[in-house]
């Protein structure tokens, strides 16, 4: 344990604590070992960008549940709108009986996701359920059967997330055969490009590549939607250029393709704009909605055009708690939270101060490779050296876990595991953030 003294974290005891350790005894009997964790303890308060476990350590939040909590912990409007609607209702479900939050939420997105033209929204529980209904629904509209995602994607652990999902281990090892007719192109990655490519050559060569796949592979007319993340998450945080994205766009609207938009992790303000497609001035036919939506209240939601989002019959789409009442008003109060309280400024200003902390550290780590983001959606690439780029995933996984045993609950990503991201609730103070960064480059200055 450090011995500075800090404002925020407070580490009593090594991690795992003995009210830890005993609970971890019961976790390993009762619950099995395929749902991985990243910090060896248990949560008993969060508030804000703070996490206290119950051994009465407290930490500063950089993982924020994988993107879930950009309005923070506990936000006070949120749990107060949530008890308020604990004594009206908890789940009629929409299918028996319908509720006004499901429809003023749905009204809310409609406005907000980008483009003025007519839209529909229906809810679900998870981000992965988004991705597999977003996907019927563009079967239903077009006729068509096949469907593009692209190398490094992550689109969820449901067979159908699966095929789509790029990343082989953990997430696809062992679990074949994979749904039929999902095929994968390339994705830049200017980091890692060709040498001497320059990131103009590279997206013009990966667009001419997703032409040509539908001369050797699948006829542009059987293709029924293009999915893209438009910052890659569990990729790694790849940030493509406007010029990519665009270009995809068009061959999309050239053969009559729905592109899908999975703004699941930067959504809600993470990438400086509500949603991350605004940077890339793409108006996509169908987005897909989960995590910061509600504050950590489960439910997801599919945006479309109205035509294409009225292609199923009715009974075709849906689910029991989908859209669930508690999620409905959380997610109406977190957009609220998103307007009132500038988190989209904020996240900008979050953004500005990491990528400024991270490249001073580059100049002293030639371990730190690339600095990368987009907003508050920050990551640093580790490597062994900067000439061969070869991935320090075992440096990587030391400096998270010390980072985590110090007080500041960070995550790893990328598929050579060899990337650190930063995703803090938005609602993280300036002197919270600059704690948890020295704690960062204390860690790196004594492991890098």
């Amino acid at each position: 344990m450090s011995s500075t003294i800090r404002s925020y974290v407070n580490i009593q005891t090594p991690i795992p604590g003995p009210n830890a350790k005993g609970l971890l005894d019961k976790k390993e009997q009762h619950v099995p070992r395929g749902p991985f964790t990243t910090v060896p303890t248990f949560a008993v308060k969060g508030e804000g960008a703070l996490l206290t476990d119950v051994d009465g350590n407290t930490f500063i939040d950089f993982a924020g549940a994988i993107g879930t909590l950009n309005a923070g912990h506990c936000p006070p409007k949120v749990v107060e709108a949530l008890k308020e609607q604990l004594d009206k209702y908890i789940h009629p479900c929409f299918h028996v009986m319908m509720y006004e939050p499901y429809v003023e939420l749905a009204e809310k997105l409609n406005q907000i996701t980008p483009g003025t033209h007519a839209k529909k929204t229906f809810f679900l529980n998870s981000g992965a359920e988004a991705v597999e209904n977003a996907i019927k629904i563009a079967r239903k509209y077009t006729g068509r059967k096949a469907v593009i995602s692209f190398e490094r994607g992550f689109h969820g652990r449901t067979l159908l997330g699966m095929s789509l999902t790029s990343k082989v281990k953990p997430y696809k090892y062992g679990f074949g055969p994979f749904a039929p007719d999902v095929y994968k192109m390339q994705y830049p990655y200017y980091y890692r490009a060709p040498q001497g490519m320059t990131p103009e050559a590279l997206d013009q060569e990966l667009l001419k590549k997703l032409e040509e796949f539908f001369l050797v592979e699948v006829a542009a007319e059987e293709v029924a939607a293009i999915i893209m993340e438009p910052v890659q998450g569990e990729g790694g945080f790849v940030v493509p250029s406007k010029t990519f994205v665009q270009g995809v766009k068009a061959i999309c609207e050239k053969h009559g393709i729905l592109f899908i938009a999975d703004e699941i992790q930067t959504g809600f303000g993470r990438t400086g704009k509500l949603f991350a497609m605004e940077h890339f001035d793409v108006i996509p036919d169908i987005m897909t909605m989960s995590k910061s939506i509600a504050a950590g209240l489960p439910i997801s939601a599919v945006t479309g055009r109205s035509e294409v989002m009225d292609a199923p019959e009715p009974g075709q789409i849906g689910g029991t708690y989908g859209g669930s009442p508690l999620g409905c008003v959380a997610a109406l109060k977190v957009i609220e939270m998103m307007e009132e309280e500038n988190l989209l400024e904020k996240a900008n200003q979050i953004g500005k101060t990491v990528i400024s902390r991270f490249q001073a550290m580059q100049e002293k780590h030639d371990v730190i490779g690339d600095v990368r983001g987009l907003g508050a959606m920050v990551a640093v690439e580790l490597v062994l050296d900067r000439e061969s780029k070869a991935p320090a995933d075992e440096l990587t996984a030391k400096i998270v876990a010390e980072c985590n045993r110090r007080g500041v609950v960070t995550l790893s990503a990328g598929i050579f595991k060899n990337v650190i991201r930063i995703l803090s609730p938005l609602v993280i103070t300036d002197a919270q953030l600059a704690e948890a960064l020295d704690i960062i480059e204390e860690v790196f200055g004594e492991l890098a």
